[in-house]
């Protein structure tokens, strides 16, 4: 799962620091170990993230729940602010990419955000959180737990470990990895004469890291666009993903009908959350 979270108003509350960045990654290792979230790639950029993740048992929202919530009160005590972290009226935006090629193009796609942005030349100049190719599937991070906010004498952990793995579509890890970092070459060369072409610089990352947390940038970004729930570069397996997609709203809506109506065992679709939460609805393919 493809997952971005973006900061209120565009603003660089996720800028690099030292701060921000133990706080991301120690909230992201405790979330992750908890609801069984399987953490492929990052990215955190300083007015959004990018997460790539497998979601093992179909916990991704409480997971999404408690890793933004705890970060905002974190990073909102570290720069001694109390209004929302993250942007108002939506919540994190996730979608499944339907193929391993598609796996691959999304993973690209984060770790070439830094240089698609115009902030530093290469994806492993970025000085915030970042995944490096060679990370994955090899790496098993240990995280201290961070000093501001969080309670010393606290419940939560001194140290969490978070293991970067490979996709679960790919067979052999190596392929992997040498595949990805073609994929993010090929994509940051593709943004270095787009931005040539725009008669851009690279911000670098010392001014980026110089940047007011408050600020935002530029007025220009694309609003109001499509929200994709699925990716896939083949045409045939998007439609069928989207036809799927809609039959689990037919099905759902048919089951919620049932279930308002007092049918107490009726079976709902796979994939269905929040009723089975809140009310331990009968679910298809449940264990």
């Amino acid at each position: 799962m493809f997952v971005t979270r973006r900061c209120s108003e565009r603003r660089f509350f996720l800028r690099p620091s030292r701060p921000t960045n133990e706080i991301v990654l120690y909230v992201l290792a405790l979330a992750a170990q908890r609801y069984r979230i399987h953490v492929h790639a990052f990215c955190v950029l300083s007015n959004h993230l990018h997460l790539v993740v497998t979601d093992v048992d179909g916990r991704l929202p409480a997971f999404m729940q408690y890793f933004t919530s705890l970060v905002a009160r974190a990073v909102n005590a570290s720069l001694g602010r109390f209004e929302g972290l993250w942007a108002s009226g939506c919540s994190y935006s996730s979608v499944e990419p339907l193929a391993p090629s598609d796996v691959l193009a999304k993973i690209a796609y984060v770790l070439a955000n830094p240089v698609a942005a115009g902030l530093v030349k290469r994806g492993s100049d970025w000085p915030g959180l970042w995944t490096a190719p060679e990370q994955i599937g090899t790496t098993k991070l240990t995280v201290r737990k961070p000093k501001t906010f969080f309670d010393p004498k606290g419940y939560l952990p001194e140290t969490v470990e978070l293991e970067l793995t490979v996709p679960p579509c790919f067979t052999s890890a190596d392929d992997f990895r040498a595949q990805l970092s073609a994929a993010v070459r090929e994509l940051e060369e593709e943004h270095h004469r787009r931005l040539a072409s725009q008669g851009r610089h690279f911000l670098g990352s010392a001014r980026v890291c110089a940047q007011n947390p408050r600020a935002s940038p530029r007025p220009g970004e694309p609003r109001f666009g499509l929200k994709p729930r699925v990716a896939a570069r083949d045409k045939w397996r998007r439609i069928e993903g989207l036809f799927r997609l809609k039959s689990f709203e037919q099905d759902y809506r048919t089951s919620r009908a049932s279930w308002c109506a007092g049918i107490r065992d009726v079976v709902f679709p796979a994939g269905t959350y929040l009723m089975r939460i809140m009310y331990g609805v009968q679910v298809a393919g449940a264990a």
